[in-house]
């Protein structure tokens, strides 16, 4: 999978081991966090973000994380707009989305904020 490199440093200095994301199991909650990732790549690549379907929004923090791109639609305190959202390749997207399902059931990563973790980027 390609990443971004200016992309990659941009997620390795926002988080820090104080700051860990936190699996959500809720389809409900993780489509919010799409939903309100895409709407940002509406706004600033335009409707056709997805070049013809072959593009996808990527986002981080992730959909399947509490901190996802909705989080102040359920916490209040939350930083509104404190996400980033991007049009990457769809293959990309996927093989990345299938590497964090991987991640979640290969160690044991449980629903809640008992149970955070730390993204690390090596460039």
């Amino acid at each position: 999978m390609a990443w971004d490199a200016p992309a990659a440093e941009a997620v390795h200095e926002a988080q820090a081991a104080a700051d860990p994301l936190h699996r959500t199991v809720s389809a409900a909650r993780a489509d919010k966090n799409r939903a309100t990732a895409v709407k940002q790549c509406k706004r600033y690549w335009g409707d056709n973000y997805t070049n013809g379907g072959t593009k996808e929004c990527y986002e981080y923090p992730f959909a399947s994380t509490y901190e996802g791109a909705a989080e102040n639609y359920y916490d209040p305190e939350a930083i509104k707009f404190n996400f980033s959202a991007k049009p990457i390749a769809k293959d990309d997207n996927q093989a990345g989305g299938t590497i964090l399902k991987s991640f979640y059931g290969k160690e044991r990563v449980i629903d809640g904020l008992d149970d955070g973790f730390i993204v690390k980027i090596i460039v």
